[in-house]
């Protein structure tokens, strides 16, 4: 069977089913491509935009032997609703000098999990005289595994992977938090 197009070519009609499949599909695709942002065009590794946007509600400092190693800006998660949500929905803290702090009410061992957290991250465990008891490092992301505390905890920080290492945090480091205005 054949088509024959207005410019007497006649065409199989196997390729006027191809051809008429491209010319729908293909403005579909150019529209999409020209809607992508130029940061989308690049690595989805480099994307870096909060969903959820940072709200720095307090400052954490780390302290080793009582001196301060590293200070950072805080958004705390100290309701059951931000707790749940932590990092999830979010691809990353607005910059390396940032994380979240979740105060618990007692002390007692802490488990989290990565299952919806889009980025890697350091878990950092303190019990309630604010001691590092452990740290989990470079956790997988979207993964099921639990992290948990090895000793009763009552702060977790939740800062970028390889922070801990970037700024050689060791158990029995100590952290000082508290609220900004």
């Amino acid at each position: 069977m054949t088509v024959q197009f207005s410019s007497h070519v006649l065409l199989p009609a196997s390729m006027t089913r191809a051809l008429g499949f491209t010319l729908l599909v293909l403005p579909l695709l150019l529209v999409g491509l020209a809607c992508q942002s130029p940061d989308d065009a690049g690595s989805a590794a480099a994307d870096t935009t909060d969903a959820i946007p940072f709200t720095k509600e307090g400052r954490l400092t780390f302290l080793q032997d009582g001196d301060s190693t590293v200070t950072i800006d805080l958004e705390i998660a100290d309701t059951d609703s931000a707790r749940e949500r932590g990092m999830m929905q979010r691809t990353g803290f607005p910059n390396d000098r940032s994380g979240m702090l979740f105060p618990f009410d007692e002390e007692q061992p802490q488990s989290f999990w990565m299952a919806n957290t889009p980025v890697a991250l350091d878990i950092i465990f303190a019990d309630a005289d604010s001691q590092i008891v452990n740290i989990a490092k470079y956790t997988t992301p979207f993964s099921n595994e639990r992290y948990g505390s090895d000793a009763p905890a009552q702060y977790v920080v939740e800062v970028p992977a390889g922070f801990a290492d970037s700024h050689g945090l060791l158990e029995g480091d100590r952290i000082r938090w508290r609220r900004v205005e």
